[in-house]
């Protein structure tokens, strides 16, 4: 059967080896036996067609619907722009999948109302939306339940259920659901919530902490803050604000999270376009869009790297520009009408407001066309003019499209009531752009890029990717093949001083950066947006804890609505390393000799009892002679029984990979056999929440887990704040390995792990 494209006199696609991948693997129809059914084209013809074929109902004829679905398609395969996934995936396919990537669900404090979000939550998922929910209605750990004389378990003890039912299901079968989970910093669990990522268990969630003036007033005063209970509105206690704010800082130093969100700028400005429909309590997964209870946000990117004309002020054609915002703001309108929602509610609400979010990529793909340093005032200067370009320029699309198709419903009782109708609430939105910047061929978002280079492994070849900006400049500057070698094995050119200053500024990479310089960009891309940006603020791995938060202060002092920081190798999921400080950093391991530690005559250990699907398994750890686990072993069932040599097995290759000599610790070693073992789902599991136990696998994972808990907890008590004397060895990271195709490309950037080779994201 021939696969379908887009019909004669339609131009073809210029796809790249990494783009046609990622569209073959993720987004190209496929038929019942899962080949393909659709091209490039076919796909880009299909979306194009589903939404101009929309505006019959206001009144477009035959022939000029053929038109608009030439336009929309040709503005997305000449990479002008392109939609969120969900939208490129479901728009034309009948398959009653929505179109949207981002989705608000309210948390109320009822056992009904927390389990209908876990539903609602699950429906979405399947068709390809993230999640954001508050759960600062919850009612704090240990309050009385009036209906039961019961005592409720908190906000964090009900995410862990919302984490289990988010691991089970699967994204429109191409990625695991996604989610942000919010508490408010005068929620009386607060403390609890900052800590729960560390605890385990919560993996499918990014947290934010959501920051009031009042706290941030009294961090800087040195104040105490008070906690409001959720149920009844009164003060409940006191908090030193200092204190929270270092712990905040201190997580966020050491696994990424929580992030903070300003939410009472968030709920003072456009982002919350009907004040009474507020406040808004809650955001999408990455952080960029605030929303209502129950609404939904339809995303797309201009890829800015697509329109450079030298000749042009600032070396822009900004007419180009707005009229691919014009004809990007009608899409993203059409798909508002088009959209099925999964619920009934949300369709009513997205309605009202019709919020659409276009935002922008390849920045750092212009700044190196233009020869700017990403790190300096002019581009700045020039990111703040951008946004503030497309804004305007997008409300105008919208203010045009409310003539002929009317203003949002609640257009009266918007911030917008005393200027000219306009067809949406909001209009712009800088979000992250993953997978689909890998289909444009361009830098993602607003960040800058990784690494110049980076290499991975395909059919036994070992293949080299360089900055295709960087590869022209090298040319011309006629660099030697020794400094090319250099470049490739540190992925940036940080100290290499045969390399002209000139280029080495152009050409800077995220860890290069500064955290203002990282926070001024994220401020000026703000300035010029309705609702909020996506941007990582990078920090070198030896970064210290008091500069995440004075990159908080500033970041609040600037503008911004919210800020995630990542420092280098803070996450568990920690990634392709680009030689920060001239320091080289391996991403694939020296090969050693292959050793085996001896076995002393006498060992000593523990053995834990734990509750699986297979029956009650005994698992003991022993340690060597430098108190290091030396050998597992686990037993479970009757001798001679099938699942009694399976926990044998378990054991003798656990111990294996503990005895043989390794570039990684013991300790680390440990830690990546927890990591492969946690959380394998059998037919069956046992116990619920925390203590749920999917396998025999998974409960050998869960006691290993404690048995290195405890282990770090004897070896050195948690880290004082006041000293700011971290213990790096509690950060043991993954090898930076793709866990879809594979490759040493897995990178963390706009708040979400992805795959710069085959766009795999966990959002």
């Amino acid at each position: 059967m021939a696969k379908k494209t887009a019909p004669r006199g339609y131009p073809k696609g210029n796809w790249s080896e990494s783009s046609l991948k990622v569209m073959v693997e993720r987004y190209l129809a496929k038929d019942k036996f899962g080949n393909l059914a659709e091209t490039p084209e076919g796909m880009f013809f299909r979306v194009a067609k589903r939404f101009a074929d929309e505006e019959k109902k206001w009144g477009l004829r035959e022939v000029e619907v053929e038109k608009l679905t030439k336009d929309f398609y040709e503005l997305m395969t000449n990479r002008f722009f392109m939609p969120n996934s969900p939208t490129l995936m479901n728009a034309g396919r009948d398959n009653k999948l929505q179109y949207s990537g981002c989705f608000v669900i309210p948390v109320n404090d009822s056992i009904e109302d927390i389990f209908d979000a876990i539903k609602y939550a699950a429906l979405i998922h399947k068709s390809g939306g993230g999640t954001g929910f508050s759960f600062s209605r919850l009612r704090s750990k240990g309050s009385i339940v009036s209906s039961t004389t019961g005592v409720a378990s908190g906000p964090v003890s009900f995410m862990r259920v919302f984490d289990s039912a988010t691991n089970e299901i699967k994204q429109g079968g191409t990625r695991r659901g996604a989610n942000m989970g919010i508490l408010r910093i005068d929620h009386p669990d607060i403390l609890e919530f900052i800590n729960c990522k560390t605890e385990g268990g919560i993996t499918n969630f990014n947290i934010s902490v959501a920051v009031t003036d009042i706290f941030m007033k009294a961090v800087k005063t040195d104040k105490d803050y008070s906690l409001i209970d959720p149920k009844t509105h009164k003060k409940v206690g006191k908090l030193k604000a200092k204190d929270i704010f270092n712990k905040i800082a201190f997580q966020a130093w050491k696994t990424g999270d929580p992030g903070v969100i300003f939410i009472d700028r968030v709920n003072a400005g456009s982002a919350n376009p009907i004040p009474e429909m507020g406040p808004i309590e809650a955001t999408n997964p990455c952080g960029e869009q605030p929303l209502y209870p129950n609404e939904a946000c339809n995303l797309g990117s201009i890829n800015l790297a697509e329109f450079t004309n030298l000749s042009k002020k600032d070396g822009l054609d900004w007419s180009k520009l707005a009229k691919a915002i014009h004809l990007a703001t009608r899409f993203l309108d059409d798909v508002v009408e088009a959209n099925p929602f999964p619920l009934e509610v949300i369709t009513q609400t997205v309605q009202l407001n019709r919020r659409i979010g276009l935002g922008v990529m390849g920045w750092a793909d212009l700044l190196f066309k233009l020869e700017i340093p990403y790190n300096s005032s002019k581009a700045k200067r020039l990111g703040k003019k951008i946004m503030e370009f497309v804004q305007k320029e997008s409300h105008h699309a919208s203010q045009e499209l409310a003539k002929t198709r009317g203003a949002f419903p609640n257009f009266a009782k918007s911030i917008y009531k005393n200027g000219l109708p306009m067809r949406n609430a909001t209009t712009t939105t800088i979000a992250p752009t993953g997978s689909i910047s890998i289909i444009a061929d361009c830098s993602s978002g607003v960040e800058p890029i990784f690494a110049l280079c980076f290499k991975h492994r395909a059919h036994g070849r070992e293949l080299t990717f360089v900055n295709p900006y960087f590869k022209e400049a090298a040319k011309k500057a006629k660099l030697k093949d020794e400094i090319l070698k250099k470049i490739e094995n540190q992925g940036n050119l940080h100290g290499i001083e045969e390399i002209p200053e000139r280029i080495r500024k152009i050409f800077v990479t995220a860890h290069e950066i500064g955290w203002k310089d990282h926070v001024d960009m994220q401020a000026a891309f703000q300035a010029g947006t309705d609702n909020a940006v996506s941007k990582t603020i990078n920090l070198p791995n030896n970064a210290t804890i008091e500069e995440v938060k004075q990159a908080y202060l500033h970041s609040y002092q600037s503008g911004c609505l919210g800020i995630t920081v990542f420092r280098d190798g803070s996450k568990s999921e920690q990634v392709l390393y680009s030689g920060v400080n001239g320091q080289k950093k391996d991403t694939e391991p020296k090969i050693l000799p292959l050793t085996i530690k001896p076995r002393p005559k006498v060992v000593s250990g523990q053995t834990y009892r734990i509750e699986t699907p297979v029956g009650t398994a005994f698992v003991t750890v022993n340690i060597n002679g430098n108190n290091e686990p030396l050998e597992v072993f686990v037993t479970v069932g009757k001798a001679g029984s099938a699942i009694a040599a399976d926990a044998e097995a378990f054991g003798r290759l656990i111990s294996l990979n503990l005895r043989i000599g390794s570039i990684f610790s013991t300790k680390e070693v440990l830690a990546m056999i927890v990591d492969q073992l946690d959380g394998i789902g059998g037919g069956e599991s046992i116990g619920f929440g925390k203590e749920k136990v999917r396998s025999l696998a998974d409960g050998i994972a869960q006691v290993l887990k404690e048995y290195s808990h405890k282990k770090n907890q004897s070896a050195q008590a948690e880290v004082d704040l006041a000293s700011e004397q971290p213990n790096l060895l509690l950060h043991i990271n993954k090898r930076d390995i793709c866990p879809s195709c594979g490759r040493a490309t897995l990178i963390f950037e706009e708040g979400c792990t992805k795959c710069l080779y085959c766009g795999y994201n966990k959002c």
